[in-house]
C-alpha cells in the first residue's frame, strides 16, 4: 500500500507529463482528476498540485510502478498523436521507476497495435512479468 506521500508524487508526476505541452486539456484535467479519487486525493489537494509540484518519490513496489507506467501511457494516448518528444518522455519517466528499458520499449512498440493505443492491463503486466523474472 503506498502512503500520501507517494500518492501526491505519483500524481504530481502525471500532472508535468500532460503540461509537458504546456497546456492541460479539459480531458486530461478529468482524468487526473479521477486519478486523484482513486488514490484518495481530495480536489483541494489535486488543486494545489497543478501549481505546485510534490517531491518526487520512488515507488518500492514493482506492481505500483507498473500501474503509473500504464496510467501515464493511458494519459499519453488521450491527447491523439504522441509526439516523439511524449514518447521519449514517457520513456524516460519508466526507466526513472526503475522498469526495464526493454519492457518500456515493447509497451511503446505494441501499443500501436491496439485498438486506440490503449494496451489491456493483463497485457501490460505480462510485458513487465516477463523481464522481472
Amino acid at each position: 500500500m503506498i502512503n500520501r506521500e507517494e500518492k501526491l508524487s505519483l500524481l504530481s508526476e502525471m500532472i508535468a507529463f500532460a503540461r509537458l505541452d504546456k497546456n492541460l486539456k479539459e480531458i486530461e484535467y478529468n482524468f487526473l482528476l479521477g486519478v486523484a479519487r482513486q488514490l484518495d486525493i481530495n480536489r483541494e489537494d489535486f488543486e494545489y498540485l497543478l501549481e505546485n509540484p510534490a517531491t518526487y518519490v520512488h515507488l518500492k513496489s514493482h506492481s505500483e510502478r507498473i500501474v503509473q507506467f500504464h496510467r501515464l501511457v493511458l494519459l499519453m494516448n488521450m491527447k491523439g498523436n504522441s509526439s516523439q518528444r511524449e514518447l521519449v518522455r514517457l520513456h524516460n519517466f519508466g526507466l526513472r521507476m526503475g522498469l526495464s528499458h526493454e519492457s518500456i520499449n515493447r509497451v511503446l512498440e505494441l501499443m500501436e497495435s491496439f485498438p486506440d493505443k490503449i494496451i489491456p492491463p493483463d497485457f501490460l503486466i505480462d510485458i513487465f512479468k516477463v523481464k522481472y523474472n
